[in-house]
């Protein structure tokens, strides 16, 4: 192989890594954009959303709170129970920078989710709009094919009387 292909060969090596992301979240989100929908990829993508925020709070508890979540999987409770809005009340934070830590988890939890939960409806709502928009020129393409077969007729029907006219001797 000569230098020139082994050239060409990385460099299309590297574009398919850039456009296959590694990150789980990349790749859910780059394959919920290009295919349409279905609710159980949309219910994957929300799980996959909440599960991040869970994981990634667990660990600032853990983090900035470690006094009172001796564990990632305390921290991660919380969490669990502050983005599902549960909220038991078993496991709450005493310190203030874990109550911050709680609030800010609290914060983007909401507005991530809602973002999610917002982008999957109106990728929903435009799949139902397109739906509709090809079942609308299918029945006007219909509707022409109808009308069109209606003019044939007219016209084959004046076709046989313009034949019988001309065939029809002038007085009788």
């Amino acid at each position: 192989m000569s230098a020139p292909e082994k050239k060409r060969l990385e460099l299309a090596r590297k574009a398919g890594r850039a456009s296959h992301p590694q990150n789980i979240f990349e790749r859910r989100m780059s394959k919920f954009l290009r295919e349409p929908p279905s609710v159980r990829l949309a219910a994957n993508v929300i799980v996959t959303a909440t599960a991040m925020i869970v994981v990634l709070g667990g660990v600032l508890m853990r983090v900035f709170d470690h006094k009172e979540y001796s564990s990632v999987w305390q921290g991660m409770w919380l969490v669990i129970q502050t983005v599902t809005t549960v909220g038991y009340g078993d496991v709450a934070p005493k310190l203030v920078v874990g109550r911050i830590v709680a609030s800010v988890v609290m914060l983007w939890g909401i507005a991530f989710l809602a973002i999610i939960t917002a982008a999957i409806t109106s990728v929903f709502v435009a799949r139902a709009q397109q739906e509709r928009e090809l079942a609308a020129k299918a029945e006007a393409a219909g509707a022409e094919t109808t009308v069109d077969e209606r003019f044939d007729n007219v016209d084959a029907q004046l076709r046989q009387l313009r034949e019988l006219l001309e065939r029809t001797p002038p007085g009788s």
